[in-house]
């Protein structure tokens, strides 16, 4: 894991022993695409063909450096690609069972993604009515992951005190995994045929195959991957 040592949190379940003494978790923070829902990696494809730029090249980076109304109007094209692509969400298997699990044990619960917001909201209203997430960081807060200025946003929000060093970042993205890391979080990766290889890489503390394994890790107290 790098330079740093392996984060750990206390136990959720307070009858259980934190035999570490370790510090309390004080919130997760979720990505969206490929975490959250299913991977829609189609749309990066279509994105590029319709600002005609290379894989190599960051998106948002490409649309932010447009002058106008070039910008808008590639925010315009990219936009419309999201939104078709939002209909065919679907939820990342585990889902309810964790979020129901954070709600039960009241753990914090914040979004950071690239998306802008109609996906993100979309997505709340379909599978996790009624569920609460903030603050709720979208493609409009710059700069964008992977830098982590909007997991640390987040922890001001929260008024901890400690920055991001009680918080987990959990995402399926290189980006997700350095901002996490850069911000002090302990991160989790969703590992998927998207992301393979990323498991060990030194920035990813825990790789899990479905969202609802975080429930056990939680309760019985998190520890990242030596």
């Amino acid at each position: 894991m790098g330079v740093r040592p392996p984060k750990r949190f206390a136990p959720l379940d307070a009858q259980k022993q934190n035999s570490h003494g370790a510090p309390l978790l004080k919130g997760i923070i979720f990505d969206v695409d490929g975490t959250l829902c299913k991977p829609q990696s189609y749309m990066f494809a279509q994105m590029r063909e319709a600002l005609g730029i290379p894989k190599s090249t960051d998106i948002l980076d490409h649309m932010h450096s447009l002058p106008q109304p070039a910008q808008d109007e590639a925010q315009t094209a990219i936009r419309a690609i999201e939104s078709a692509a939002m209909i065919e969400q679907e939820a990342q298997p585990g889902l309810d069972e964790l979020i129901s699990y954070l709600e039960g044990r009241g753990v914090r619960m914040g979004l950071f993604t690239r998306n802008f917001d109609a996906p993100v909201t979309h997505l709340l209203q379909t599978f996790l009515p009624g569920k609460t997430f903030f603050p709720i960081i979208t493609r409009e807060f710059r700069p964008p992951k992977p830098d982590p200025a909007g997991i640390l946003h987040i922890a001001r929000a929260w008024d901890l005190e400690d920055g991001a060093d009680s918080l987990i970042m959990v995402g399926d993205s290189m980006d997700d995994m350095v901002a996490g890391y850069k911000a002090g979080a302990a991160t989790v990766l969703l590992s998927s045929k998207d992301n393979e290889g990323l498991e060990e890489h030194e920035y990813t503390g825990v790789a899990i195959g479905r969202l609802d394994e975080l429930v056990g890790m939680l309760e019985e107290g998190f520890e990242e991957r030596e």
